[in-house]
């Protein structure tokens, strides 16, 4: 046994190796070209079951966990491909709720392999670590066979390497200012480039939306005549409660409304997220005014066992540590406003390591409402924003008497559950620390805190 799992882990290191190898998620040459080609080779495995795509600025990846669980619920399987992963590549190709085992993660890629050297061979580029880990999960999810695939774009939507997929549901998450230099400068551009996920005949579940954003969101359905739900119309949240370890919702669905409905989950925009995928499930499952909602019971048990590790997640109590991955000012908005709703800490701390090319004093301006002190550092990323720089843009935000630099994100964490611990105690809230700044940080405190995904 012992020989086996060795060779198993060998063999994982080689395949991560091997796509590490390949151009990074950060360096794009956005065409579906590559993936076009190697779907083809592969004999179209994306055709072999209907797909529900995720798209949007925040909250993709957690709406396409709930998606996953609901439609478990109803007795289907299901793949799921989400990104960027926290922890392990594995995560990012989920088969029936849980990530694939590392013997199945190598078999696929070893399978797909020659088809990709055969691409690599024929373009201009070579496929990207991103288009390489798509095409093994649309085949490993022709080959399992899934009954449905939930599939959360990686960037954009018109040439992100998922949208070779026509989208029976076609998802679209709060859009705002995020990746502008791929994207577009503004929301109703970036909208307008998420919007290519809908396609012909598809049904498009759109969140609440900035008026730019739906305008370009609704044009494109229009103009491929696919049909319409717009949370605060046809589907959303009536109305939510904080408790223990979550909130109570009461949710207008495409069918009808769904009482008592229990999230473990914090903030108002993990409400708007289970709204989301609960109208996303009915539209794809055929529910409507005319049926009436889905099986209530399913719908709650399902909701009450999500779980979206890395978003607002405690990972240690004593003091409490919260590990968030926000990346951008609206998701940190909303986690601050979560924290404040959900949490009485009387004094919070935050760690921050952030990656270039984000609007890090965005960030920090929302943090600043919320965090007594800031311990500034770095995460493991080629990208990251060294921890002095970083630091520079924090005392300009919070004063230099709130902000410490810590150039390793342990040390950061370390320092600041001292910080915490030092500050004066409440019986009611206590003390508490905020690691955040990044998907990647967040993936790297929950390592050092022994989290698991």
């Amino acid at each position: 046994m012992a020989g086996i799992l060795g060779r198993m882990s060998s063999d994982l290191s080689r395949v991560e190796k091997e796509l590490l190898a390949r151009w990074p998620e950060t360096r794009l040459e956005p065409s579906l070209g590559r993936i076009a080609a190697l779907v083809d080779l592969l004999g179209s495995p994306h055709r072999a079951y209907p797909v529900v795509q995720v798209a949007g600025t925040n909250g993709k990846t957690t709406t396409a966990r709930m998606v996953d669980e609901l439609l478990r619920g109803f007795g289907l399987r299901v793949g799921r491909f989400t990104s960027p992963h926290l922890q392990s590549v594995r995560e990012r190709i989920v088969l029936d709720g849980e990530p694939v085992d590392a013997e199945r993660f190598v078999e696929t890629y070893d399978d797909i392999a020659p088809y990709v050297q055969m691409v690599d061979a024929a373009g201009e580029h070579p496929m990207s670590f991103f288009e390489v880990t798509v095409g093994m999960a649309y085949a490993l999810f022709a080959e399992a066979p899934v009954d449905v695939a939930v599939i959360e774009v990686g960037m954009g939507g018109t040439w992100d390497a998922t949208n070779v997929v026509d989208a029976r549901v076609a998802v679209v998450t709060p859009v705002s200012l995020d990746h502008a230099e791929y994207l577009g400068p503004d929301v109703t551009t970036i909208a307008g480039e998420k919007a290519g996920i809908i396609k012909p005949d598809a049904i498009a579940v759109l969140a609440r939306q900035q008026p730019g954003a739906l305008d370009a969101l609704v044009r494109r359905a229009v103009e491929v005549e696919a049909v319409v739900a717009r949370e605060g119309t046809e589907f959303g949240v009536l109305d939510r409660k904080v408790a223990v370890g979550g909130q109570q919702l009461r949710l207008q669905g495409l069918g009808g409304e769904y009482e008592d409905v229990y999230l473990p989950l914090f903030g108002a925009h993990q409400a708007q997220n289970a709204a989301t995928a609960l109208a996303a499930v009915e539209a794809f499952l055929g529910a409507g005014a005319a049926t009436g909602p889905v099986d209530v019971e399913t719908v709650r048990a399902a909701f009450a066992a999500v779980r979206s590790p890395g978003r607002l997640e405690r990972v240690r109590t004593s003091p409490s540590v919260l590990v968030d991955a926000a990346h951008n000012p609206a998701g940190m908005a909303a986690t601050v406003e979560a924290i404040r709703e959900s949490f009485d800490f009387t004094r919070l701390v935050g760690v921050v390591a952030c990656v270039r090319g984000k609007d890090v004093e965005g960030m920090l301006r929302e943090l600043e409402t919320v965090c007594a002190e800031l311990v500034v550092t770095e995460n493991g990323s080629a990208r990251s924003m060294p921890a002095d720089e970083l630091g520079a843009l924090a005392v300009d935000v919070f004063g230099a008497d709130r902000v410490s630099v810590s150039p390793r994100l342990p040390e950061a964490i370390t320092e600041a559950i001292e910080l915490a611990e030092a500050g004066p105690d409440d019986a009611l809230g206590g003390s508490g620390v905020l690691v955040t700044g990044s998907v990647i940080t967040a993936g790297e405190a929950r390592t050092v805190l022994g989290g698991t995904a």
